[in-house]
């Protein structure tokens, strides 16, 4: 029942501390990924936001260094002189020399006639009256086209623009080198994912992308999505895999360039540290299973040795109670028998007085009856010493001082154990030391001492062996070791041995006070009781007593 009780409780206490550790462990685990995936994914939106401002700002400033050497060309030269191919040529070379990135460069008229042409491709004397691109620039003055395919069936854009003189219009047009223009967008490209394109407003592709797209194609992105500025949006591909893009509107809102990342790549370093964190959780999770299971059981076995410890002292303590009941009952037996005694002293000296009377004299059993009159004064009066002992161990009697004879003391102690160990064959032998000063002491409590040292020895013999006792003076205090061949006492019990109700005999052989109450009362006098024992040949105990006691004891 008891074993059953203490499983349960250790379950019990093993569940609640469980769960009251891992709940705040794996709330803050969680948390703490949730923050800090959370900061990851604003520094990778951060990060790509800021590259495409970068880019929009190189690729506007692209635009307008084109934009402005060729109104400065447009600006320093007439009709006329742009017309003569020679002219054009140079001014063509000027521009590639300061700026780069022309494929062509042409002069227009008003009516739309290809008039002067400097390029790869077969241009000359082409009208671009109905081409969309002629209007605008009619209307705006400066243009930058979409990338259209127009007569070289080649995708490509323009930047053209309209001067007028005195008597006609007519328009300059450069076409921009989409290598060189496609290399500057593709600059902002970051590791094995990450792409920059741009789409008109329309939504069709005005670059190419790194991973399969063609030039005018339509993309899948919707331009609308994003606001003025630079806007980052989380779209979901083909293959199911987060993308984020990050877009930003050029050429007057007309074209849009859009910074695509992997989230996944860019969350590798996330991934990781999520696998780490798990790893650390878990091994702290079997940390707190481990130390928990092995504090409950410790303190679940201290509990039972606790309790077992408790019932043993209760049992000690019941085994205390029937001692003093035993001993006020021993008083009483005493008393009743003490009665008797001093009655049976008075009438054996009322006989003897009588046998001194005449008609006694000359009796022939004189002899007799003193001799036996004198056996029975010697063992009322041995009767009454064991009475007396009886009653001085019985009685609970404040200590007071008197002059103690210490070898009488041991000698009288011996006296109420020498039948006992007879019977066991122990001999107990006092080595007395006549030179013994008397001190002043208390005889029922010294008597106390000695008689529980060898009743003490005496169970540690058991049978068959010898307690030798032996007295001796030191300057100022009288020294009495009592020295048995019993069993010993362990080592690991040894600083235990005068704690209260510890004892090393088996349960019902002692209640584990004696020793105890012997070190209080020798520690009170002001001497000192010590202990030297080796376990299987024997045990010494060594009794320091003052001389005179001093006055504070």
């Amino acid at each position: 029942m008891k074993r059953r009780l203490y499983a349960n409780l250790q379950r019990k206490i093993i569940f609640v501390t469980l769960l009251v550790s891992f709940i705040p462990l794996i709330f803050l685990s969680v948390t703490i990924y949730y923050q800090f995936a959370q900061m990851f994914k604003g520094k990778i939106e951060e990060q790509i936001s800021y590259r495409a401002r970068v880019q929009s700002n190189s690729i506007e400033l692209f635009l307008k260094e084109r934009t402005a050497i060729l109104l400065a060309m447009a600006d320093a030269y007439t009709f006329d002189y742009l017309s003569d191919k020679n002219n054009l040529e140079k001014i063509f070379r000027i521009m590639n020399n300061r700026v780069g990135g022309f494929i062509d460069l042409g002069l227009i008229d008003s009516s739309g006639k290809h008039v002067t042409y400097i390029g790869p491709y077969k241009l000359l004397n082409v009208n671009y009256y109905s081409e969309p691109w002629f209007h605008e620039v009619e209307s705006k003055g400066v243009y930058v086209s979409d990338v259209f395919m127009g007569y070289r069936r080649v995708p490509h854009f323009i930047i053209a623009l309209q001067r007028q003189e005195t008597n006609k219009s007519w328009i300059l047009r450069a076409t921009i080198d989409s290598d060189v223009f496609e290399t500057l967008v593709r600059t902002a490209q970051v590791g094995k994912t990450g792409d920059a394109f741009i789409v008109n407003k329309a939504g069709f592709y005005q670059t190419r992308m790194r991973f399969g797209n063609e030039i005018l194609s339509k993309s899948n992105l919707n331009p609308t999505i994003f606001g003025e500025g630079t806007t980052v949006q989380e779209k979901m591909n083909a293959e199911g895999r987060k993308i984020l893009y990050a877009g930003r509107w050029l050429k007057n809102n007309n074209w849009l360039l859009v910074i695509s990342q992997d989230a996944t790549e860019e969350m590798t370093r996330l991934f990781k540290t999520k696998q780490m964190e798990i790893i650390i959780v878990t091994a702290g999770c079997l940390m707190i299973i481990f130390t928990t299971i092995f504090t409950t059981r410790m303190t679940i076995r201290r509990l039972e040795n606790s309790d077992r410890k408790m019932n043993e002292l209760n049992a000690q303590l019941v085994h205390s109670d029937k001692l003093a009941a035993l001993g006020k009952m021993a008083a009483g037996v005493a008393h009743e028998i003490n009665n008797p005694l001093a009655v049976i002293a008075e009438k054996t000296g009322w006989m003897e007085d009588l046998l001194t009377e005449e008609e006694f004299q000359n009796s022939q059993n004189l002899g007799e009856y003193k001799k036996s009159l004198h056996k029975i004064e010697e063992h009322v009066e041995r009767a009454r010493k064991v009475i007396h002992g009886m009653l001085g161990f019985a009685r609970r009697m404040e200590p007071h001082l008197e002059d103690v004879d210490i070898n009488k003391v041991i000698n009288e102690t011996i006296s109420f154990l020498e039948s006992y160990a007879r019977t066991n064959n122990i001999s107990i032998i006092y080595d007395s030391n006549p030179d013994l000063p008397i001190i002043a002491s208390d005889h029922s409590q010294i008597q106390q001492v000695f008689l529980n040292l060898l009743t003490n020895a005496v169970d540690a013999i058991g049978k068959d062996g010898t307690i030798n006792i032996s007295s001796k003076r030191h300057d100022l205090e009288i020294s009495v070791i009592v020295k048995d061949n019993g069993q010993g006492i362990p080592k690991e019990y040894q600083s235990r041995i005068f704690e209260p109700f510890f004892t090393t005999k088996k349960s019902g052989k002692g209640t584990g006070l004696g020793l105890s109450v012997s070190y209080n009362i020798v520690r009170n006098m002001g001497g000192t009781i010590t202990l030297e024992s080796e376990e299987g040949k024997g045990t010494i105990f060594t009794v320091k007593l003052p001389v005179v006691v001093p006055e504070k004891k």
